[in-house]
């Protein structure tokens, strides 16, 4: 890691706004929303202030690895397009400031949701946010190809942490709603990737497409689409998820897999999109089976864990012919 302080000296007193852009906020509403499914979905109804606090403690604790991961990361960020604006990068907060803050907002939301809740939710609330920080922001990001795939997990907890703050407990329908998440971030960022891989080389980060090129890479997004989709329909035959959640991801999984097909077929990855924007969804035509995928990915899961929270908030009769 370079020194942050070196990359770019403050040039004037970071603003509020900054450090809220530390937190990721919208990565947050994204584990916020996931979060808030499991803590639904659980079986044993929690009063809607400890909800509330559960809710919080994770939405802090996603912002503090954010924050973490952003003081870590500055030098990778300083190189890369995406991320060449974020606040540490550019010099608007100091590197010791989101380390500060990226550890004090993780001891908070631990402790708080220990104390509120219960000690098994504040435990993988703990867990996740070091896999995040130190597994895959120090270690599987910079060293291998699988740094998503494995990195995924962190990700992939927050229903299993609300899930937890409700019950006490993490059963098999709180760790299906964590495989749909884990098992969705492979094609999502992979997608992604494939239009962006040129600032992962000269970041040196060995994201897929850079170690084993784009033919490779659409192949695997293929692969992880088909193994995707059952586990999204999962959730129907365990009790867990009604007829509307069948048809959404049936439907939505039929979708997803013709989306990685075109994909697959294409020739998106082989050659450099020189965009002049740092925009995510403005691409050159050969990339655009890729930003199709990465985008209807994102509707997909919203759709995912928002039928499944529909369902269980007007108390639809869920299917239960393995139950």
């Amino acid at each position: 890691m370079v020194m942050t302080e070196a990359l770019s000296p403050t040039k004037s007193p970071a603003r509020w706004q900054d450090f809220l852009q530390l937190l990721k906020p919208r990565v947050m509403s994204l584990v916020v929303f996931t979060a808030l499914t499991g803590l639904v979905c659980a079986p044993t109804g929690v009063h809607p202030l400890l909800g509330a606090v559960a809710i919080l403690c994770i939405a802090v604790g996603a912002g503090a690895s954010g924050a973490l991961n952003m003081w870590y990361d500055a030098d990778i960020d300083a190189q890369m397009r995406r991320t060449r604006g974020r606040p540490v990068p550019a010099g608007r907060v100091q590197g010791a400031d989101a380390l500060a803050l990226g550890v004090v907002l993780s001891l908070f939301s631990v402790m708080l949701m220990g104390m509120a809740l219960n000690w098994v939710a504040a435990a993988l609330l703990a867990f996740t946010i070091v896999f995040y920080a130190v597994i895959y922001t120090m270690w599987l990001k910079r060293w291998t190809a699988q740094n998503i795939v494995i990195g995924g997990l962190a990700g992939a907890l927050p229903p299993v942490i609300g899930w937890a703050a409700a019950t006490g407990d993490a059963p098999l329908n709180a760790w299906l709603l964590c495989a749909i998440i884990f098992m969705w971030t492979p094609p999502h960022f992979w997608a992604l990737s494939l239009y962006t891989s040129e600032d992962y080389a000269k970041a040196g980060v060995p994201m897929m497409p850079v170690v084993k090129g784009a033919a490779s890479t659409r192949k695997q997004i293929l692969a992880y689409s088909l193994l995707l989709i059952p586990v999204c329909v999962a959730p129907a035959f365990t009790g867990l998820g009604g007829v509307a959640y069948l048809g959404v991801s049936a439907i939505g999984g039929a979708v997803f897999v013709l989306l990685a097909w075109r994909l697959f077929r294409s020739k998106a990855g082989d050659a450099p999109d020189a965009r002049t924007t740092d925009g995510l969804y403005d691409v050159r035509a050969g990339a655009k089976t890729a930003r199709d995928l990465f985008a209807f990915s994102i509707l997909y899961l919203t759709l995912l864990f928002a039928t499944l929270l529909g369902e269980h908030l007007i108390g639809a009769t869920p299917l239960e012919l393995f139950r």
